[in-house]
């Protein structure tokens, strides 16, 4: 009985040990397939993370200049201020904004449109019949 005990052992060893080697060849072509799969990934990742420093990038230096272009816009806003001094140096600056005025009075004032009814008016004073 020593015997078939001992014979039953190494043919279940030897069946276990088989069935083992047998797995791990199936399961080595598996993990070829996903360390091939994890390199892959990792490049992919890679290539995004440049992408988006890029980009990153690129944002701030088109926030700077939208920030420029908003204080250019700002300050081509702002009217520049009253020339007080002018006014101030004599004579020939008066003449000049004398002659500016009448200029400005000879601009037609808009026409009032003629009336065909009767006259609403009423004349009062001395001559009135």
């Amino acid at each position: 009985m020593q015997l078939t005990k001992r014979m039953t052992f190494v043919i279940v060893s030897t069946l276990v040990t088989l069935g083992a080697v047998a797995g791990c060849d199936q399961s080595k072509a598996e993990l070829d397939a996903t360390k091939a799969q994890l390199t892959a990934m990792t490049a992919e990742r890679d290539s995004l993370k440049t992408q988006l420093t890029a980009a990153q990038q690129q944002a701030t230096t088109l926030q700077a200049q939208v920030t420029d272009l908003q204080t250019k816009l700002t300050a081509a806003q702002t009217p520049p201020p009253a020339p007080v001094a002018e006014e101030e140096k004599g004579p020939a600056k008066k003449k000049k904004a004398a002659k500016a005025e009448p200029a400005a009075a000879a601009t037609p004032a808009p026409a009032v449109p003629p009336t065909t009814g009767p006259a609403t008016e009423t004349r009062k004073g001395r001559g009135h019949f």
